[in-house]
């Protein structure tokens, strides 16, 4: 008989130590592949879309949200700024390029994005069909936008008001039309609907107009519209923008210009890596907690391997002594025993994984609903191998624990009181 099948008998013939033993041994590599997965994957994700810009300047208010407003379009904005004031930071020495940005619309949940051609390039993006846009009102679609929504070249939508999927104050009588689609770039690209900036700002002055007309008579109308067609030279003087988005020339403006703004404009200036090292400062001291209580629970498992284990020789010693009879040598029990202790830690880790990794797929499934960021699915990376070796290791010194007695097993006294 192998001993291979033989320890996988002596194994499922205790099957509540079995399940007990198992149990622990999921729990802690689920929690500590799936925490380690989701730290990595969400510090990955954070880092290559910030990695564009390295400054945001909004209105006043939290920093970290506005940089999860305007970079990671993930929270809303702390408010507006003057277009004209932004625009004398885009001739600073310190500036290599400002990028405005607006918003405040969405289609059905996903952002329409106002901002400049150049916004795109920042982020290596590519047209996959169709082309930029160049008029008001045409939008170029994110990948997963399009086909989350069935989105196609020449389809025509209308907005809603807001940052959150409604029906509620929807500017119908200004369509949009999409005029491309967006290759996948696994940015937060995927998840816009791009424009210029006129088409924000059309967009909301028609409302505005929309509230006054009803408020006041036809002669009130008429005086609008000869104000708004005698605008020229003014056309974007009042105009305001979510926030502007800085590249430096230098390493000099990362240490002077944010200061600057803070202390001397109306606006706020934040460093997108600053903010994001911050959060994942904070993300990181819960990864620490749940990765400590993984671990404890892993030592915990180890000791129930070695008490069932100890268990298991000790109600099997005349089982043993037979064996020793029909020529087994005690090099060889103490293998049976490893194997039991080894299939024990394998099946464990190989469920444990399985079960981490059906728990970032959910998470994956919220985050995509939710923010519109998806999760990777990957197999086993570095980490994983050595917490699957320290597995092993742990097994290995339980069963040589519990298997002491073997070398002390007295054939003839343990058969004879059989």
């Amino acid at each position: 008989m192998k001993l291979s099948y033989l320890a996988y008998r002596n194994m499922i013939s205790k099957p509540l130590n079995l399940i007990l033993s198992l149990m622990l041994l999921l729990l802690s590599v689920s929690l500590v592949t799936f925490v380690l997965q989701l730290s990595q994957q969400l510090g990955g994700q954070l880092n290559k879309n910030i990695a564009p810009f390295d400054m945001v300047v909004g209105a006043k208010g939290s920093p970290l949200q506005l940089v999860l407003s305007s970079v990671l379009h993930v929270d809303v904005p702390t408010g507006n700024i003057k277009l004209e004031e932004a625009k004398t930071l885009q001739k600073h020495p310190f500036v290599q390029i400002a990028i405005p940005v607006s918003y405040g619309d969405n289609y059905k949940g996903f952002r329409i994005l106002g901002t400049e051609p150049g916004y795109l390039d920042h982020y290596n993006t590519q047209l996959s069909q169709g082309k930029l846009y160049k008029r008001s009102f045409e939008v170029v679609a994110g990948s997963n936008v399009a086909r989350l929504l069935d989105l196609k070249v020449g389809d025509q939508f209308v907005s809603s008001h807001g940052l959150a999927a409604s029906d509620v104050d929807v500017h119908d009588d200004h369509p949009f039309i999409i005029t491309g689609i967006l290759e996948p770039s696994g940015t937060v690209v995927d998840q816009l609907l791009i424009t210029n900036l006129e088409s924000i700002w059309d967009a909301h002055d028609h409302a505005e107009d929309d509230h006054k007309e009803e408020g006041g008579d036809h002669d009130e109308g008429e005086r609008h519209e000869e104000d708004h067609d005698h605008e020229g030279d003014h056309e974007h003087e009042d105009k305001e923008i979510t926030s502007l988005l800085v590249k430096f020339k230098n390493p000099l403006g990362m240490v002077q210009l944010p200061r600057f703004i803070n202390e001397n404009t109306s606006m706020q200036a934040a460093l997108p890596s600053f903010e994001v090292q911050r959060l994942m400062g904070l993300l990181g001291s819960g990864v620490q907690t749940i990765n400590g209580i993984a671990l404890a629970i892993l030592l915990v498992s180890g000791l129930s391997i070695f008490i069932s284990l100890l268990r298991t020789i000790r109600e099997r010693r005349q089982e043993l002594a037979l064996l020793r009879t029909y020529g087994l040598g005690t090099g060889q029990l103490l293998g049976l025993a490893l194997l039991e202790g080894l299939f024990l830690a394998l099946i464990g880790f190989v469920l444990g994984w399985v079960l981490g990794r059906l728990g970032l797929w959910a998470v994956s499934l919220y985050t995509q609903k939710s923010y519109g960021y998806a999760l990777e699915i990957l197999g086993p990376d570095t980490t994983e191998s050595v917490l699957f070796g320290l597995i092993i290791v742990l097994a290995v010194i339980a069963t040589l624990l519990a298997s002491l007695s073997i070398f002390k097993l007295n054939v003839a006294k343990t058969l004879s009181d059989a």
